[in-house]
């Protein structure tokens, strides 16, 4: 029987690793301690809009606590198109679920941005971590937008989960392998 190609050389589904947390569990903390086994420069694809001062503010600190060795890409909307540019090395998309609150606030169709993002996915051929919120924790929210964001980020994160190599659920910044 062959050998497993090693960890690092694992290419498209296959060197994905999708890490979910609530608010403040230390997921993109832990996510971008997973760089430390790859050479720089690392890509950050960033889907936020600080829309005001106080996510400007969250906006500058993980932008602090990356330090050097990180380039940036904004991609609010196109995390597809970003990930085929950003080229062979290793890649960070910080957050999934920012990334469905642009889609769905701008009136795009969510399946097929998804099934753009699962095929960009496949094509990459560096590591890729994925950061997302899990957000179907909670109590079922009072309005209809939000149970909609509720179960679009639901379904959102089950079609990825599924598909790539590793999925990590964050909590109290401690990391629970789930897959």
């Amino acid at each position: 029987m062959k050998a497993p190609p090693p960890r690092d050389a694992l290419t498209g589904m296959k060197a994905c690793t999708l890490v979910l947390g609530g608010a403040r569990s230390g997921k993109s903390r832990f996510a971008e301690g997973l760089f430390t086994r790859w050479p720089t420069p690392w890509n950050y694809i960033a889907t936020c809009q600080p829309h005001d001062a106080e996510m400007a503010g969250r906006v500058a600190a993980h932008q602090t606590r990356r330090g050097d060795g990180w380039r940036t890409f904004e991609a609010p909307l196109d995390v597809a198109g970003v990930l085929d540019i950003a080229g062979p090395g290793p890649v960070l998309v910080d957050c999934l679920t920012l990334w469905l609150t642009n889609l769905m606030l701008g009136g795009h169709d969510i399946a097929q941005a998804t099934r753009g993002l699962l095929a960009a996915l496949a094509r990459r051929s560096g590591p890729t971590v994925l950061v997302s919120s899990e957000v179907g924790q909670g109590i079922v929210p009072d309005n209809a937008l939000a149970r909609r964001f509720r179960d679009e980020a639901g379904l959102l994160h089950q079609a990825v989960a599924h598909e790539v190599a590793r999925v990590v659920f964050v909590v109290a910044g401690l990391p629970m392998e789930l897959k």
